[in-house]
């Protein structure tokens, strides 16, 4: 009889494994575009929306500041983003792509092709799996921690 601490039955292990796989295996894409995972996620939210606030960027990100200014100055220095101060609240700093930023975006398409093609499971089951992992993401921002 199982009391439920093995570590194959846990929910918690299989999605950090998980993670760190995926994470792993874009790696040497990301490497060939200067990223790290993290920064090619400031990237996507860029590329669909450019001239964020930090604020937006950390919310769709689930990122604090304190973690997402680090990978924005470092884009800075890449070349890939600037970043400026509103003009309407000089307390908000927004973030645009610059001209090398944006044309990432197409090397981004191409490692996302072959990066479809790692994953060698059906598009349906991919977005099954995607979905199931917004709603759990959703139940757990819903549930109140203990304290």
């Amino acid at each position: 009889m199982s009391d439920g601490l093995r570590l194959d039955e846990q929910l918690c292990f299989a999605l950090y494994a998980a993670s760190r796989a995926v994470t792993q295996t874009y790696q040497p894409y990301l490497s060939q575009l200067e990223l790290t995972y993290p920064q090619y996620l400031v990237m996507l939210v860029l590329w669909e929306q450019d001239g964020l606030t930090v604020k937006n960027i950390g919310e769709k990100l689930l990122l604090d500041s304190g973690t997402l200014t680090p990978l924005l100055k470092r884009l800075e220095a890449i070349g890939y983003v600037s970043r400026k101060r509103s003009l309407q609240d000089e307390r908000q700093v927004l973030v645009y792509l610059s001209e090398a930023g944006k044309a990432l975006r197409q090397q981004a398409v191409l490692m996302r092709a072959e990066m479809v093609c790692r994953f060698a499971a059906p598009l349906a089951e991919v977005q099954g799996l995607r979905e199931t992992l917004r709603m759990l993401l959703v139940r757990l921002q819903q549930d109140d921690v203990p304290e």
